[in-house]
């Protein structure tokens, strides 16, 4: 894990609708820090800096740093909202984190090792059912990223949650069973010819139906008898 940023931040003595276009004139986010038992502070902090730390990735899972009054505080954003016309940063809302502060975050999955998987040199098809999966864990101490080994994976296998390795801590937020991250999948070619393969051709369905007429005819001639 790696911090996003650090930022030096005003104190807001005024919050609404107006202060906040007064802060976005001088190129400055209204934004809050909560949490840790403490009551929330209002703040406003520099745009460029924000922008670039949310658009560079991992904006919502990585820790930051806000000097107020000459006072570092860690935090981890935990919301944001965008203007829905122009696409600018609104507000941004921070979690403060102490040391025993635990959080719900979504971390992102990669997989490796393609070129060793026998179900994809077949031709088979990396089918990924999730590309984050959400854990519980210390806010200090949040995984970057989970990567999933595919050597020796083929088609029809199923790698689920138990393919990852958690760090100590580290638990998913669905217990309840062993929950599917990605399969193998058949290639659509391939199926295609499992159909064709399994399915009769046109000319053998016309000749079972006329075969099947003949036999009813007879059969009901011979319980009829000659006339």
């Amino acid at each position: 894990m790696h911090q996003t940023f650090e930022v030096k931040a005003e104190k807001r003595e005024k919050v609404g609708k107006g202060a906040a276009r007064a802060l976005r004139r001088r190129a400055m986010i209204p934004a809050v820090i909560y949490g840790d038992k403490k009551d929330p502070l209002p703040i406003a902090i520099p745009y460029k800096e924000t922008f670039l730390a949310l658009h560079a990735g991992g904006f919502m899972t990585n820790l930051a740093t806000i000097e107020v009054d000459g006072k570092k505080i860690k935090v981890l954003p935990r919301d944001y909202q965008l203007d829905p016309v122009r696409d600018f940063l609104d507000h941004v809302d921070f979690l403060r984190v102490g040391e025993k502060t635990r959080v719900t975050v979504e971390i992102p999955v990669h997989f490796e090792n393609e070129e060793a998987s026998p179900g994809l040199e077949r031709g088979g098809v990396l089918n990924i059912v999730r590309h984050t999966v959400e854990v519980e864990c210390s806010a200090n101490a949040i995984p970057e990223a989970f990567t999933i080994d595919l050597t020796g994976t083929d088609i029809g296998d199923t790698l689920a949650a138990s393919s990852v390795t958690l760090p100590k801590g580290v638990t998913f937020t669905i217990t309840d069973r062993d929950f599917a991250i990605a399969t193998i999948a058949t290639p659509a070619a391939l199926r295609a010819e499992e159909d064709e393969g399994e399915a009769p051709e046109d000319g053998d369905v016309e000749a079972t139906e006329v075969t099947e007429q003949r036999a009813q005819t007879v059969e009901g001639e011979t319980e009829a008898g000659p006339e």
